[in-house]
């Protein structure tokens, strides 16, 4: 039996490209677009007459002369991963594409089954690892073992003929395929769709989202976790694990034309502890990851060292030592807690008063 949000809605939908066009819409996307990035050049320009550059925007939606600028590309390196990262203009693309996602967000999201994670309001890592820890803790039988996978590349494979024919799928407002086919296509080739570009969150999501209703209706797995194209499956057995391994590996090939990355990985859940969203869940305890714990040590060392040196902390700092006070709340990490943030949780709590209370962002 599927809930409701995992039955696959086959509506189409449209008359959507007008509401993306209205002036209304495209207000509230520069009011979106433009948080934490008052300051930029770009921005301070527009404020300074965003009448005039709205209607502009507008124009070019509604003769269909708009075209996604020139991506300004550099490399990122995230947790010992190298990715090129591709940035487009504040003007008038990342307005354009908040347009586009306040009125195709929630039909998008509607599409996905419980278990899709990243990029979705409400549905971030918390709420995947604390998924994984119920399952685990409810049913020990039935999660004996974990099948753990992601794609090889993803982003820079997925293909742009299936994309957009999945969005045809689910829109029939020929103007809006129009839009989503020419930012798709913005970038060269017949595969890849940029890392950092807002659409291409909610379409590397919705990418797989076959695939997850294939999963959940056709398979019937019970236990099915997705954050972006990181997949655990638990199950009982690890025979059944390998023989749907086997045959995720042909779904990827054959309708997605991806690869499953060669460190997949079969093994017993209550040995090992799944390591999965930045955490290692156990059935009783969870643990943050080791990198993810060295990366934090590292960090909290070098700003203790900055204070001891009768210097202040920065706003990168402050965001720092909140952001990782964060993540230990949603594991067992007193110790990591007490001898790494607690020391700092003075300095933390001056820079707020002096430099944040006021501004709309939380103490912790």
């Amino acid at each position: 039996m599927h809930t409701k949000k995992e039955v696959q809605i086959m509506k189409r939908y449209g008359n959507l490209y007008e509401k993306i066009c209205d002036l209304d819409n495209l207000k509230l996307a520069h009011k979106n677009a433009q948080k934490g990035k008052g300051w930029y050049k770009e921005v301070k320009e527009i404020n300074a007459n965003p009448d005039y550059y709205l209607k502009k925007l507008q124009n070019m939606l509604i003769n269909k002369i708009y075209k996604t600028s020139e991506y300004e590309t550099f490399m990122k390196n995230d947790t010992g991963k190298e990715r090129k990262i591709y940035k487009l203009p504040y003007y008038p693309d990342r307005i354009a594409q908040w347009a586009i996602l306040q009125v195709i967000e929630p039909i998008l999201v509607k599409n996905f089954i419980t278990d899709t994670y990243s990029a979705i309001p409400g549905r971030g890592i918390h709420k995947a690892l604390h998924r994984i820890e119920k399952a685990i803790q409810t049913d020990v039988k039935g999660t004996q073992y974990c099948l753990k996978i992601d794609a090889k590349k993803y982003y820079p494979s997925i293909n742009h003929e299936i994309l957009k024919n999945k969005y045809r799928k689910l829109f029939k407002d020929k103007d809006l395929i129009w839009l989503l086919d020419e930012i798709i296509d913005s970038t060269p080739g017949d595969t890849g769709i940029p890392i950092g570009n807002y659409i291409s969150q909610y379409s590397g999501n919705f990418y797989f989202s076959s695939f997850d209703h294939w999963i959940k209706e056709e398979k019937h797995i019970k236990y099915y976790f997705r954050y972006m194209d990181d997949i655990v499956i638990l199950a009982e057995s690890k025979e059944e694990l390998h023989q749907l391994r086997k045959e995720i590996d042909v779904y990827f090939k054959t309708k997605l034309k991806l690869k499953i990355k060669e460190n997949w990985q079969v093994f017993p859940t209550f040995v090992r502890g799944i390591d999965y969203v930045g955490y290692r869940t156990f059935l009783n305890y969870k643990l943050l990851r080791k990198s993810t714990c060295k990366n934090f040590k590292s960090k909290m060392n070098k700003i203790r060292k900055k204070i001891k040196s009768g210097k202040l902390i920065n706003y990168s700092e402050w965001c720092s030592i909140n952001s990782y006070h964060g993540w230990l709340i949603h594991c067992d990490s007193y110790r990591l807690n007490e001898k790494y943030i607690k020391p700092l949780e003075f300095h933390a709590n001056q820079y707020y008063l002096l430099n944040v209370k006021g501004k709309g962002e939380k103490k912790w």
